[in-house]
Order: structure tokens, then sequence, then C-alpha cells
């Protein structure tokens, strides 16, 4: 066979191999999701974005053996709280980090928009700590230290992924094993993150999240920099100062929070970027973000030392 035959051979075998190696897990065994009205649905998707999640669940991509770290990240994707912008997370983002050597799972949320919620605000953030907890309790099946697993959320999932961070409410109690693990992420990344439910709010996350007219006390409770303490985990913030969609101010707000509490935390503010600064290719010195953060990683204690 010749060389040229042998490599894309290979290259397709491989290919089929890693697709073989991820898998889907459903958050909740049969009749156990909470916050739920007992419901069948379908998954909605319209223009790669998800309208309606049948089974809430985490989509799992696992470095290579060798290449394992130990450490998993928890990817949660954005939409506004009104759709999930999912083919970011499970390709360019999941990729990236199984090159750190980083399990990753993307999560398909519940909408607040779901016929099926009893309440509806409740519904994504009960997914974000369920999904959490699954990766404990599977992490020594996968592989993973659950004292290295952290979450990344980018946009209205930088809010679930925040909330998750800071809060001390737990919203989820199904009655098997994974009630006995922590949600709480040992690091987050938070990537043009929604943060505030207040006077910089990004507006359809609000209206979405917590309705057309929401009371004092629902705004201050889902508004995350208003829960950050001195046990809330290390933090890398990246932004935009050109972001059209999420006012800047909602990670500076977050950022002063962590600097209050003296949490570890690391705000990156590029001049170009947009919303959603993506994993490569970015504008300007918006396209080294991935480096600093692996570097970041690395300052923290969860990826081996690169230093010689």
């Amino acid at each position: 066979m010749k060389l040229k035959s042998f490599l894309t051979l290979t290259t397709i075998l491989f290919s089929v191999l890693s697709l073989q190696a991820q898998e889907f897990i459903p958050l909740y065994p049969e009749g156990k999701m909470p916050n739920s009205k007992g419901m069948k649905l379908q998954e909605e998707i319209r223009e790669e974005r998800i309208y309606q999640v049948g089974t809430p669940g985490i989509h799992a991509f696992f470095p290579s053996p060798q290449a394992n770290t130990g450490v998993a990240v928890l990817i949660i994707p954005g939409g506004g709280y009104v759709r999930i912008a999912y083919q970011n997370a499970r390709k360019e983002v999941a990729k990236w980090l199984n090159s750190l050597g980083i399990a990753a799972f993307a999560l398909d949320y519940r909408l607040p928009t779901s016929p099926d919620l009893m309440q509806k605000e409740l519904a994504p953030l009960q997914d974000a700590e369920q999904a959490m907890r699954v990766i404990r309790a599977n992490a020594k099946k996968w592989n993973i230290d659950p004292e290295k697993v952290g979450v990344m959320g980018t946009s209205a999932g930088g809010h679930a992924a925040s909330f998750i961070g800071t809060t001390t409410d737990d919203l989820v109690k199904i009655g098997n094993e994974t009630d006995n693990f922590s949600f709480t992420p040992n690091f987050m990344l938070l990537v043009s993150p929604v943060i505030t439910m207040g006077e910089f709010a990004h507006g359809g996350s609000k209206k979405y999240l917590l309705g057309e007219n929401p009371s004092n006390e629902l705004i201050d409770k889902y508004s995350t920099e208003k829960h950050i303490t001195a046990k809330t985990p290390p933090t890398f913030l990246i932004l935009a100062s050109d972001d059209q969609s999420v006012n800047p101010k909602n990670s500076l707000m977050f950022y002063t929070g962590l600097l209050e509490n003296k949490v570890s935390a690391s705000l990156h503010v590029f001049p170009q970027g947009g919303h959603s600064i993506p994993i490569k290719n970015g504008p300007g010195s918006s396209s080294s973000w991935t480096n600093v953060c692996e570097l970041w990683l690395n300052e923290i204690g969860m990826l081996p030392s690169t230093k010689k």
C-alpha cells in the first residue's frame, strides 16, 4: 500500500473511532426529571439552533488516553435562553479542549420557553447543576479528577455557568447517587457572558428567563454578580469592547465582585471580537485568547506544568 493511501485510511479510521468514542448521556433517569409536567417533547432544530430540547443531556468528547489530563469542562452554549447555539460547542470548543487533554461535555439544557415546565426560570439552571453532578458521578469511569471539573459558558450560557459557580441553592434532588456529588465547578471560563439581570442586562436573556416584568427579588436572585463570595471558583473572563449584544459592563461587574472577594480571576477585554469571540480566527489580538487561557489553566494548577 502506498504511503499516501495508508495515511488517508488511517485518518478515516481515526475519525470513525473518535466518533464512536463520543456519547450522549441523558441527565435524568426515566420519570425523574424535576420541574416537569411529564410531557413528551420532540427536539426542535432550525438553522443549526435548538429551539426545544426533548431530552436534556450532555454530549461527551474525550481526549485520547495518552493526552488525558484528568480535567473536564462542562460547555454551556448561548442563545439568549430562547435557543441553543450548539454547533460551535460540539465542534470548535470541544475540539480545542480535547487538544489540551481536557474531556468536554456540551450541554443540551431545557429552555424557559418549554411548555413542559412548571417554573420556567429554574430549568436551564437545574440542568446545569445536574450535568456537573453526572460528570463527577462518572469521574472514575471517564478517568476524570472530580476536583478538576470546570464550566465554560458563552453569552446566556455564561449566565448559567456563573449561576452554578455562585449559588448555594441546590435545585435538583432526584433520589439517586448523583445527589451526593457537588454541582459547584472548580473553575469557570466565561466568554462574552450575560451576568446581570439589572440595569445592564441583555434584554432577550432577561425576558425569556424571568418574564416581561420580573420582580426586584427575581432580578437580584438571578444577577450572579450579587452572589460572589470568597468560595466562588477561580474565573477566566474574555470579551470584546465592541460587543453589541451583551454590554461589556456585565463582565466588569462580575470581575469587580471577584476582586472584592479576593477570588483568583483573569479578565481580558479585546478591542475587536464582537459577541462570543470565536475559538480561532478571531480579529486582531482576540485570536490569542485560547493561548492565554491555557496558560491560566496551568497557572491555577488545572493543567500540568509546561515549564522545562
